[in-house]
């Protein structure tokens, strides 16, 4: 009785130890946001790399979803003859969740695997290490300007993956599902309020943050050569995504659990 149970502390040992470090991880990189100097021109190269170039994969994934979630919503109010219901809860639930999720989780298994690499690989070949020895603060050139671009981008990106993701429902709702264009878009603009707006803007800052922490997190700390870059990034991907789930559950909970 005792082994499983010595294997079982071990492990939550071990996770209560990753949890620690990750938090003093994340405490001194927000702390230095604070201190100059800011490297400017580096959060808009990442706020480049981070938005315009996920704006093809959130864009699709958006539009694919709303489509796909407007005709499954159809075929269900169908049942009841309820197929007005569609372009509300299409609007509701692509801002509200599905939005800000595959638009966070697709940002995340672009960049913060892409993070982690390029950090890690950073590690594993020294260059972190030559940074602090020309006196430059690797949190500061390395990790805020990610932190920064990643909380600012994803809003936006966010906001275009609702929009893209409602006229997706909308193309299918009119075009193959027969309903009235102008009662579609009316419904949608009754549907939605300023609430669901604001708390996928606030769950897509807050995914922007835990998808630039996990993947600095775990680059910055690989070891172990080409092997442990892997690793990393593995990690970075696997820890963002649940993270980034974990936080939507939470976030929902506190606006819309009343």
């Amino acid at each position: 009785m005792t082994n499983p149970l010595a294997i079982i502390g071990r492990v939550f040992l071990a996770s209560l130890a990753e949890i620690g470090r990750l938090s003093v991880f994340a405490g001194t990189a927000v702390s230095h946001i604070a201190r100059p100097p800011l490297y400017w021109r580096l959060m808009l190269k990442q706020m480049w790399l981070i938005g315009y170039n996920s704006l093809p994969v959130v864009g699709l994934t958006a539009l694919f979803t709303g489509a796909a979630l407007a005709q499954q919503i159809f075929v269900g109010g169908s049942r009841f003859n309820a197929e007005s219901v569609v372009p509300g809860v299409v609007v509701i639930a692509i801002v509200r969740e599905l939005g800000p999720v595959l638009g966070g989780l697709m940002v995340a298994g672009r960049v913060s695997s892409a993070m982690a690499a390029e950090l890690g690989t950073m590690r594993v070949t020294e260059q972190i290490d030559a940074l602090v020895t020309l006196s430059t603060d690797p949190f500061k050139y390395l990790v805020v300007p990610r932190l920064v671009a990643a909380v600012l981008t994803l809003p936006m990106l966010v906001i275009i993956a609702n929009i893209i993701g409602v006229m997706g429902g909308y193309v299918i709702g009119t075009g193959k599902l027969g309903l009235n264009e102008a009662t579609y878009l009316q419904v949608t603009k009754d549907f939605l309020e300023q609430s669901d707006v604001v708390s996928s803007l606030v769950k897509a800052a807050v995914f922007g943050f835990i998808i630039a922490l996990m993947g600095s997190y775990h680059g910055y700390n690989s070891r172990g050569g080409a092997q442990g870059v892997g690793k990393a990034t593995t990690n970075a991907v696997v820890s963002a995504f649940i993270a980034i789930l974990m936080a939507n559950l939470i976030i929902t909970v506190i606006v819309f659990g009343g």
